[in-house]
């Protein structure tokens, strides 16, 4: 009889140690993702404001489909509460990997918590959350895309008036931009070429603000010789008011993300350039690296940038600079926007052969 008991229980035992050698695969945070299954990536939004995170959105979703997985998508429309809110719904619904686009870098630091805590793995895509043990951020090299900004300009204006428009204190990304211009600025303000005559931030990245900040320099009689926007909605704010006012002729303006209008305005003269980030290739290897990271594989992530408390797996590409010259080169044979949609205000006998 007590043969048969240990018998029993041996047998149980069994079952169970095959139950957990079923195929599938467990991450570092024990978390399970068994073969078969679909996997579910929760992709966060901090909003859909510009022209470029719709496309982020689809291209990221277009191929995490091609890969098998379902992608469940919130826009949390710049309030970083709700973005926590989303976060935690989708962590309810069972999602196995969650890439976050964070509205405010510190806030977005508990969600990024409550993920690993239901041990769920944390992609920070284009935006770094900060003081978060995320387990990859990838994005664009954005120190690198304040050195093109500058350089552009202070070759276009090696002396004079600068002012720098910047995005919001809570996106790090525009931190990281400020800092790649200031490290180009800096010898030229210190040899006394180029003053800063004004350097402000913007809310939620609201090219209103921009156009007010201009707006009053103008007013108060400021002489402006050169302006840098950090992004392409900035830069267009600022452009719309510098024509109220007769004076995009004298002043030239530098943008970021190669919007359509933005690109439109730099081959019709009035924008003096803008920076190409590939954002295709962003989302779709993000959407790459989630699934990875959802089946247990290793991402292959060598680099590594320091987020506050952290460092943390870090992978990047390099962003372009864009001017009338080289546009069909970096936006239009790359297929981020087509040349009849570029140049539908040039006459077509002045389009590029």
């Amino acid at each position: 009889m007590q043969r048969k008991k240990l018998c029993s229980i041996l047998f149980a035992a069994a079952m169970i140690v095959g139950m957990l050698l079923q195929p599938g695969c467990t991450d570092s945070t024990g978390k399970s993702h068994k073969n078969g299954d679909k996997i579910t990536i929760g992709l966060s939004m901090a909003m859909l404001k510009e022209e470029r995170w719709y496309m982020d959105r689809d291209d990221f979703i277009a191929e995490a489909q091609k890969l098998g997985a379902k992608v469940i998508v919130d826009v949390a429309n710049d309030n970083a509460d709700e973005q926590l809110n989303q976060v935690k719904d989708m962590i309810g619904q069972g999602i196995d990997v969650l890439v976050i686009i964070p509205h405010d870098a510190n806030i977005a630091a508990s969600a990024v918590e409550m993920a690993r805590r239901a041990g769920i793995k944390v992609i920070s895509c284009d935006r770094l959350v900060l003081n978060a043990n995320v387990d990859l951020y990838i994005t664009f090299d954005n120190v690198k895309v304040g050195v093109l900004q500058a350089e552009a300009m202070v070759k276009a204006v090696p002396k004079g008036n600068y002012v720098i428009v910047e995005g919001p204190a809570t996106d790090y990304n525009s931190i990281m931009i400020a800092q790649g211009i200031k490290s180009v600025l800096n010898a030229h303000i210190k040899n006394g070429d180029i003053t800063v005559i004004k350097d402000f931030s913007t809310t939620d990245w609201m090219a209103d603000e921009a156009a007010d900040g201009i707006n009053k320099l103008i007013q108060d009689g400021a002489r402006i010789d050169a302006v840098i926007a950090e992004n392409d909605s900035l830069a267009g704010g600022i452009i719309n008011t510098l024509s109220e006012y007769h004076l995009l002729q004298r002043i030239p303006v530098v943008g970021m993300d190669a919007d359509l209008a933005a690109c439109q305005r730099v081959v019709e003269g009035q924008q003096l350039m803008t920076v190409y980030k590939p954002i295709k290739q962003l989302a779709m290897s993000a959407a790459g690296f989630a699934v990875k990271m959802a089946n247990g594989e290793d991402i292959g992530v060598s680099g590594r940038l320091n987020g506050g408390r952290y460092d943390v797996p870090y992978y990047s590409f390099m962003p372009e600079a864009v001017f009338k010259d080289n546009m069909v080169d970096a936006v239009i044979n790359d297929g981020f926007h087509r040349m009849s949609d570029v140049y539908m205000n040039v006459p077509q006998a002045n389009w590029p052969k």
